[in-house]
């Protein structure tokens, strides 16, 4: 028992040192599962329409897949589709109790017809429809009882019943087959079936399927295996494939246009054969599909082959040049490097060192001791060299053999002239290898440079340009014996980049990084841009500037969108760039440490994160057609009921909806072909927009107006064979209307009118108040001149009065001095002078004068007071006037000829008459008479 520990733990030991990877390289595969088509999980047929869409029979019902997206079309009576074939513009489908056909209406979605009335029988209870196939202009239904013929041009109908169960029903170069079970394999001629293969010689194996061949028929069995079918007689079809298909429960076969077979199991997956019997892979849950009950298989218009799996669908580029190796379970990891030495295939990768015999399906071998990450894999005089992170080693086959202990070999360069040195860059600087009889061992570092020296090149066996990420390129002068650095000049010209990278390429020094690739220059001693080369890595956005020379002297470069590869055109003997539209987001590489080995012939190894490409120049084709198709318009309006528009008519449309959303696709099925937009709607704008990959173009709030909407696509760097026009017009809305219009011109007319009329009225009222304002300024001017007039009246009268005054006083004072002197005479008798002086100072004239000059100053005064008071004396009237004109009694008296006592009582007596009380003001009130 102890032995038997002891075996088993070194057994156990040995394996973990001998670890075997499964090295299948498979095609790449599409995966949609049900979450992505939204439907359940069973597909059982699959077919394509002439525009190149996908139809699955869906449990839940019609799938349709044009590219970009899946729509469902629930089964016309809710169960189970079946069976799904695309015929011209018609999609046939089968299901329980029903079969017919569903085309494409104006909006772009499918609409079901039924068949099963235009058939004089029903339906037999609880019938299945589980195949759809042509003959000539015939469609046949195929259930477990019948083959229901329909002829779509004639609409002629016919029936083929069977006691017992139809399996299946074949069309082999225009005959059809079909196989009950229990019975054995049938053929129509003249519309008539004929036994030509017993049951018995099958036992209670189910045929597959059937193939034409050089002798006869090819039969696929469920459990047996392949037969061959000629005259009559029944033969196993030798080829290695049976062996390994016996042990399996086919369940689905598929012959394709280049003869291979591909055949899906209910357990195993599917198995590509080839045209001679041999299987060339088994593609299994484990290695990439999505389940391992395969119930139908169909090859597409390009090749590629779908796989309706009783979990999801798969769709698998069969004809990919490119394949892959998957290593999900991460014993590989993550490929640095790879090299093909002696028949064998290397694999350098952050898990160590793996070979495989080159060209074989075998596993990968792990090499005990490389565990750790290796950086690079170099060949020099017939060795084989490894860059590993613990140092160098030489690698003999399966073996390592540690030749430098010094950490992290980053690369390795020959010396010219110097078979026996190597220089290698490390982490730390540069290092000489020397191989001394058969062995090589590290000789000597060289002093006076330690930054990382991960790109380096020999400009001559005295020069070395190293190329540091953050610091920059040095250019080093190295002694004759390579043992110390004799200058170290650091080049200011380049800007630095961490995911930079130096290299040689015919003679040449390049420096690549986001600005492009440079080239030294010898004589000038500098580096100048390539234009040339740099778009290898500016074509498309820029990821990594790192740069790859093969042996067979090809420079690869790697951008966002493509990988790129420079040769030689040897017509014009120029370099040619060489597109391959592989996409950073697939080839899944690591940024910075992208990498590429020539593997044999046109094929090339690709390191990615988690296993490898392996790439067929010779199979990139780049003159597929591909049209871009309008699938669906749709109009937005604000109350969220979308409106399907017709496709086939140019759109003329309501302001309210100018809202509108496209749906458009490429259908191409390619896992490593991106397929990219542009779109230019004229009227809005004249430029195309940015490639992008929606599929869904949504224009909010369009102006009114004509436009036309134009769509290209292109699938990889290869451009749609079309360009799609679509012309639409977004009326006026009602408010911008030519009756509206209209209505605004009669209204700005009808606005024009009345301010015309306003400002009309304005101005005439503006013109009378001006007139109003004249008549106003001419009766002013008339007051001021009558105010004038009245003043020099009032003058007139004020001097005519003074001038009574000064009369009466100079009279007064005459009288005064008259009869002083008759009184000194002793006078007794007046004289003549002082009679004639009392009668001037009575005189009636000079009242008569002042009354005239008075109403000329002061009009009607003397009628108004009359008037008011009658009973006033001439004598009261005149006093009144002398205090109109606001006289003192001083003044009064003379003019009175009275004293200026008698003045007051005059005053009083007229107070009185007037009937003014005793505190009342007489002047004022003669004032304001």
């Amino acid at each position: 028992m102890k032995r038997f520990f002891t075996i088993a733990i070194l057994y156990i030991l040995y394996l973990s040192s001998h670890i075997y990877v499964l090295a299948q390289e498979l095609p790449p595969i599409l995966n949609f599962t049900p979450t992505v088509y939204n439907a359940e999980n069973q597909n059982w047929m699959l077919s394509q329409a002439p525009n190149k869409f996908i139809y699955a029979a869906n449990n839940e019902g019609l799938l349709e897949f044009n590219g970009a997206e899946w729509t469902l079309y629930p089964s016309p009576n809710n169960t189970v589709l079946r069976a799904v074939k695309a015929i011209e513009n018609r999609i046939y489908t089968g299901c329980y109790m029903e079969f017919g056909f569903w085309e494409k209406n104006a909006f772009g979605t499918l609409e079901y017809q039924t068949l099963t009335s235009t058939f004089n029988a029903p339906m037999i209870e609880d019938e299945h429809v589980w195949n759809i196939i042509t003959y000539d202009d015939w469609i046949l239904f195929q259930t477990f009882e019948r083959i229901y013929f329909y002829n779509p041009k004639t609409q002629d109908t016919s029936i083929i019943n069977s006691e017992h169960g139809i399996s299946r029903v074949f069309n082999v170069d225009d005959v059809i087959y079909y196989h009950v079970d229990n019975e054995g394999l049938y053929k129509i001629e003249a519309g008539a079936p004929q036994l030509i293969l017993s049951q018995k010689t099958l036992g209670a194996d189910k045929i597959i399927n059937l193939f034409a061949s050089k002798n006869g028929l090819l039969i696929q069995t469920r459990a047996l295996g392949f037969f061959t079918l000629h005259h009559n007689e029944l033969n196993t079809w030798d080829v290695p494939a049976n062996d390994t298909l016996k042990t399996m429960h086919v369940l689905s076969s598929l012959q394709l246009r280049d003869k291979s077979f591909v055949i899906g199991t209910i357990k195993n997956g599917l198995i590509y054969v080839s045209p001679e019997g041999e299987i060339q892979y088994n593609i299994n849950r484990n290695n990439g599909l999505a389940n391992n009950t395969v119930l139908n298989l169909f090859e597409d218009a390009d090749h590629n082959i779908w796989a309706g799996l009783d979990i999801g669908i798969n769709c698998i580029n069969i004809k990919s040049p490119i394949r892959v190796f998957n290593d999900d379970e991460g014993r590989i990891g993550t490929v640095y490097t790879a090299l093909v030495y002696q028949d064998y295939l290397y694999l350098g990768t952050n898990q160590g060192l793996f070979y495989k015999k080159n060209k074989s399906a075998e596993s990968f071998k792990f090499i005990t001791g490389t565990s750790g990450q290796v950086w690079n894999l170099f060949t020099h005089d017939n060795t084989l060299f490894c860059g590993h992170h613990i140092g160098t080693f030489v690698i003999n086959k399966a073996q390592a053999i540690l030749v430098s202990n010094t950490p992290g070999t980053w690369g390795f360069k020959a010396i010219v002239h110097s078979k026996n040195l190597l220089l290698e860059g490390n982490y730390n600087g540069l290092n000489v290898l020397e191989k001394q009889g058969d062995q090589w061992h590290f000789r000597n570092k060289i002093e006076g440079f330690d930054n990382s020296a991960r790109f380096f090149e020999c400009q001559d066996n005295h020069t070395i340009w190293v190329s540091h990420g953050y610091k920059g390129i040095f250019k080093l002068s190295i002694d004759t014996d390579f043992t110390e650095t004799t200058a170290v000049v650091l080049d200011t010209t380049l800007q630095t980049d961490k995911n930079s990278s130096l290299i040689r390429f015919k003679n040449k020094i390049l420096y690549a990084d986001k600005a492009g690739v440079f080239g030294y220059n010898s004589i000038t001693n500098s580096f100048k841009k390539n234009l040339e080369l740099s778009p290898i890595v500016t074509q498309s956005e820029y990821i990594s500037g790192k740069l790859v020379v093969d042996d067979t002297e090809k420079l690869w470069g790697f951008s966002k969108d493509n990988m790129s590869y420079v040769d030689i055109n040897h017509l014009t003997n120029t370099l040619k760039i060489n597109q391959i539209a592989i996409p950073y987001y697939l080839r899944k590489g690591q940024i910075g440490y992208e990498n590429i080995a020539h593997t044999t012939e046109q094929n090339y190894l690709i390191g990615i994160t988690d296993g490898y490409l392996s790439l067929d120049l010779s199979k990139i084709n780049n003159e597929h057609k591909h049209l871009i198709r309008l699938n669906a318009i749709t109009l937005l309006p604000l109350d969220n009921t979308d409106i399907a528009v017709d496709l086939k008519e140019d759109g003329n449309f309501d302001y309210v909806n100018n809202s509108i959303s496209f749906k458009y696709s490429v259908p191409n099925f390619s896992s490593y072909n991106k397929v990219q937009y542009q779109y230019k709607l004229e009227g809005r704008s004249n430029t195309w927009s940015e490639w992008s990959s929606k599929t869904t173009l949504t224009f909010d709030n369009l102006a009114f107006g004509d436009y036309n909407l134009q769509l290209r696509a292109k699938v990889g760097n290869t451009p749609s064979q079309n360009t799609l026009h679509y012309n639409f017009t977004i009326k006026r809305p009602w408010f911008l209307s030519n009756f509206a219009i209209g209505c605004y011109i009669i209204l700005v007319f009808l606005l024009a009118y009345c301010i015309h009329k306003s400002y009309k009225k304005y101005f005439k009222r503006l013109h009378e108040h001006k007139e109003l304002e004249n008549e106003r300024l001419i009766t002013s001017m008339k007051n001021e001149k009558l105010n004038q007039k009245i003043e020099s009246k009032n003058r007139e009268l004020a001097i005519s009065t003074m001038s009574l005054i000064k009369k009466n006083e100079v009279l007064n004072g005459i009288k005064k001095e008259l009869k002083k002197e008759l009184k000194k005479n002793k006078l007794v008798e007046e004289s003549k002078s002082i009679k004639l002086i009392n009668d001037n100072l009575n005189d009636s004239k000079d009242w008569s004068f002042f009354e005239q000059a008075f109403n000329n100053a002061d009009k009607d005064f003397l009628e108004k007071i009359k008037k008011v008071h009658p009973d006033l004396t001439p004598n009261d009237l005149r006093f009144c006037a002398y205090l109109r004109l606001n006289l003192s009694s001083k003044e009064m008296a003379p003019l009175l000829n009275i004293s200026l006592r008698s003045v007051e009582t005059k005053r009083y007596r007229l107070r009185k008459k007037l009937g003014l009380e005793q505190d009342s003001s007489l002047v004022n009130y003669i004032l304001n008479f």
